[in-house]
């Protein structure tokens, strides 16, 4: 089991106090590791890391928009100086500006969410690769979707008015293609870049009976019968991270209850 514990590492994890965020930044922590939950946020971000270090694990809250190269070199050097190293980057952070089908999409709304999800991913990561190298040593793991594995199935939203924006699943295709560059690149510096492909998520979701039709209909579309539960991405994103995934890179998991198998 030691070959899974993060003891003296240090972690970075973008959208830290997202829906994914807060249960990948618990996870990491829970096995040992020091980590950083950045956000655009700070104020909630702050509140959230005081509640888990209240609790006794090693978190602190740091402030970074991805939609700014000088906070991306800011938020890094900050990291490396107080902590000496980061051994981990989790890539969770997403911008949904101007999700929209295809006929309601805008040239602003596209190039909004891809500074973020496109240039901001790469800056990010070429940011923390850079210490890696000199360390020779490094995990980076990027939150990707069942979206960038098969298309959106509209047909499961029903009339509740939901969908899914083209310009999402553009975002999570592109991500796995790149994890796969950086991973064979950056291999003899023996630095891992993999990807958590999850399925839905959404407590407050489920509660909203406006939805109901939604989650029935994804619920019967998936073999397992249910949505993701927070304690699901925990285990694939401690894997990822530590030694017992040493020998694994370039590779989608897919966390879906089986949603992709059909």
């Amino acid at each position: 089991m030691n070959l899974f514990r993060l003891d003296g590492r240090v972690a970075v994890v973008t959208g830290g106090a997202g829906l994914y965020g807060l249960l990948i930044v618990r996870a990491l922590a829970e096995a040992g590791a020091q980590v950083v939950m950045a956000s655009r946020g700070l104020e909630g971000c702050g509140a959230a890391a005081d509640k888990l270090k209240g609790e006794g694990l090693q978190v602190v809250a740091k402030q970074l928009d991805l939609g700014s190269e000088a906070s991306i070199h800011r938020l890094t050097e900050e990291v490396v100086e107080e902590f000496g190293r980061i051994d981990t980057l989790v890539n969770n952070a997403v911008s949904r500006t101007g999700l929209a089908n295809l006929d309601e999409t805008t040239s602003e709304g596209w190039e909004d969410a891809e500074r973020v999800n496109g240039t901001g991913l790469m800056l990010m990561t070429k940011a923390v690769v850079g210490h890696m190298c000199r360390q020779r040593h490094g995990s980076i793991i990027n939150i990707a979707s069942i979206q960038g594995v098969v298309g959106p199935h509209f047909p499961v939203y029903g009339d509740t008015g939901m969908s899914s924006g083209i310009e999402y699943t553009y975002t999570k295709w592109g991500m796995i293609g790149f994890t796969k560059w950086v991973a064979n690149y950056y291999a003899g510096y023996h630095i891992r870049a993999n990807c958590i492909s999850p399925g839905g998520y959404n407590p407050g979701l489920l509660q909203d009976e406006s939805k109901a039709q939604f989650a029935d209909n994804y619920r019967k579309l998936t073999p397992m019968g249910r949505f993701a539960e927070e304690d699901d991405i925990k285990g694939p994103t401690v894997f990822l991270a530590s030694e017992a995934s040493r020998y694994v890179t370039g590779q989608n998991l897919i966390v879906d209850g089986g949603w992709t198998n059909w």
